[in-house]
C-alpha cells in the first residue's frame, strides 16, 4: 500500500454503542494500526430529534475504554454550511432536482409498483413538473426535498470483503438527499465528510452495499476520489437475530459494569466472523499485526456471550498479582495478598466476582447448616494457630473419624457453613484466608 490509510468510524450518538456497532470500530482500528494509518471519529448527530450529547459522550468514553483512541475527531452538526455548499453545487451541475410527492403519495406509488410485480423505483416524475406546477405545489404550502438524478449506468468496485460488485442504476431509485426542511440525508453528508477528509477507506456494515453505488455516483459529481470499499457482514446474537442499539445488555457499557475486560472484548470482536479461532489476545497492537480482510468471513458473525465469558476468565486466570493488586486496592479490598487471589482466582469469570470472595474472606456471611452433626464436629476440632501445610489434612482426617462422613456427605457441609455458597475455591486454600475466629463462629451457626 503506497500511501497510508485513513479510515473513519461514523456512529450516530442516538443511542449507546453495542457489540455489532463496536466491531465495526474494531474492524476499521484494526485495518488502520496495521498499516500505519489513521483513524476518524465522526459523529453523525444531524438527527437532531434523537442524537444527545449524553449518547456521543457515551460513545467517545466506551471506544477510549477498549483502546480504540482515534486520531481526530469531527461531529457532522458543525459542518451544516458544508453541506450546504455541496448541495448548491449539485443544483448548479443539475444533479438535484426539486420533488414535491407527499410520504402519503410515495408510499402509495410503491404499493401500486408491488401490485404490478415491479420493483419500487421512484419514476422521476417531478423531472417533468413545469415552472407553475412547482408554484403551483409550493402555493399549497408544500416545500421540495431534493433528489439526485444518478447516472444510467452500472455502478462496479471491488469489495474488499465481497469481491466484485456491480448494481445497476435502473434498479436503484433516485435517493433524497436533502429534506423538505433543508437538513442533509446520510448519503449526502457522509460522502462530503468522506471527500474532504481524504478518506480513504470505507469499511462499514454489508447493509450499506446499495448506498455505496449510490455514493460512487455522488463522489463522481462532486469530484471526489472515490475510496476503497469493504461491506462487512452484520452481527447477530447467537439466536442469529440482529443486534440494536435498544438491546442494553449488548451495550459496551452494560458488558463493562456486568465485568468484562477490555482485551476479552477487543479479542472476541477482532475474530468472531472470521477464519480465525477466537482466542485472547495479549494486546490490541498484535491483534492489528494479524488483521486481514481475506479472513473475514461472508457469513452473519454470532456474538456468544458465553464465549466472551471464557475468554475473560482466562483473561483473569493468567492476571498476575502485581496487575490485579492495584485494582484491588483501588476498589477499597483491604488485607488481600498474593495468596488470596491464587486461591479465588480460578473461580473467577467476570471482575466483580473478587467482591464475593473477598467478602467470604473478610466480611461476615451467613452460614448455611445443612448437616448439624458435621460442623459441630468440626467446630470443636478446630486447630489453633499458627496454621501449617499439614494442618488441613489433620483436621479432615479428625472430623471424618468423628462423623464417618466421606467424600461430599462431608465437604459439602463444610463449605456451606464456611462459605454460603455451594462452590468455589478449595476449601484447604480457603480455610486460612478466612480464619480460625471467623470459621469456628460459621461452623457453630453465627453470621461472621
Amino acid at each position: 500500500m503506497s500511501e497510508r490509510p485513513h479510515v473513519r468510524f461514523a456512529p450516530s450518538p442516538t443511542g449507546h454503542l453495542h457489540v455489532g456497532n463496536l466491531r465495526l470500530a474494531v474492524i476499521n482500528w484494526l485495518f488502520a494500526r496495521s498499516c500505519g494509518g489513521r483513524v476518524l471519529l465522526r459523529l453523525d448527530d444531524t438527527d437532531q430529534e434523537r442524537s444527545t450529547a449524553a449518547f456521543a459522550e457515551a460513545i467517545v468514553r466506551d471506544l477510549a475504554w477498549l483502546g480504540l483512541v482515534a486520531d481526530h475527531q469531527a461531529r457532522q452538526s458543525d459542518r451544516l454550511a458544508r453541506y450546504r455548499e455541496a448541495t448548491a453545487q449539485l443544483i448548479a451541475a443539475d444533479r438535484l432536482y426539486p420533488c414535491y410527492e407527499t410520504p402519503e403519495e410515495l408510499e402509495r406509488m410503491r404499493r401500486r409498483l408491488k401490485a404490478r410485480g415491479r420493483p419500487p423505483v421512484y419514476d422521476r416524475a417531478a423531472l417533468g413538473l413545469t415552472a407553475d406546477a412547482r408554484t403551483a405545489f409550493e402555493a399549497e404550502g408544500r416545500r421540495p426535498h431534493w433528489r439526485f438524478r444518478l447516472d444510467d449506468r452500472t455502478f462496479a468496485w471491488h469489495d474488499l470483503v465481497r469481491g466484485p460488485v456491480e448494481i445497476a442504476a435502473r434498479d436503484l431509485s433516485d435517493p433524497v438527499l436533502v429534506r423538505a426542511d433543508g437538513r442533509p440525508l446520510y448519503t449526502l453528508s457522509s460522502v462530503v465528510d468522506d471527500a474532504d477528509f481524504a478518506i480513504s477507506h470505507v469499511i462499514r456494515g454489508e447493509d450499506h452495499v446499495t448506498n455505496t453505488a449510490v455514493q460512487i455516483d455522488l463522489f463522481d459529481a462532486l469530484g471526489a476520489p472515490v475510496p476503497t470499499f469493504a461491506h462487512v457482514p452484520l452481527m447477530t446474537d447467537a439466536a442469529g437475530q440482529g443486534l440494536s442499539k435498544r438491546l442494553g445488555s449488548l451495550s459496551v457499557g452494560a458488558l463493562r459494569t456486568r465485568g468484562i475486560e477490555r482485551l476479552a472484548l477487543a479479542s472476541l470482536l477482532a475474530r468472531v466472523g472470521t477464519s480465525e479461532a477466537i482466542a485472547l489476545a495479549p494486546s490490541l497492537a498484535a491483534l492489528a499485526a494479524d488483521f486481514a480482510f481475506d479472513k473475514i468471513s461472508r457469513a452473519p458473525a454470532r456474538f456468544d456471550e458465553a464465549g466472551l465469558d471464557r475468554l475473560n476468565a482466562r483473561l483473569l486466570h493468567e492476571m498476575p498479582w502485581s496487575e490485579a493488586e492495584p485494582r484491588l486496592t483501588a476498589l477499597g479490598y483491604t488485607g488481600l495478598d498474593a495468596a488470596f487471589w491464587e486461591t479465588v482466582q480460578p473461580n473467577l469469570v467476570r471482575w466483580p466476582d473478587v467482591e464475593a470472595w473477598w467478602r467470604i474472606a473478610a466480611a461476615p456471611v451467613a452460614p448455611v447448616i445443612v448437616d448439624p452433626e458435621v460442623t459441630t464436629a468440626a467446630a470443636a476440632r478446630l486447630p489453633e494457630p499458627p496454621w501449617g501445610d499439614d494442618t488441613w489434612d489433620a483436621w479432615i482426617a479428625a472430623v471424618r473419624a468423628a462423623t464417618d462422613r466421606r467424600g461430599k456427605a462431608l465437604f459439602r457441609p463444610l463449605r456451606l457453613a464456611l462459605t454460603g455458597r455451594d462452590d468455589g475455591p478449595e476449601l484447604r486454600k480457603l480455610l486460612p484466608l478466612i480464619g480460625r475466629a471467623r470459621a469456628a463462629d460459621r461452623l457453630a451457626g453465627r453470621t461472621a
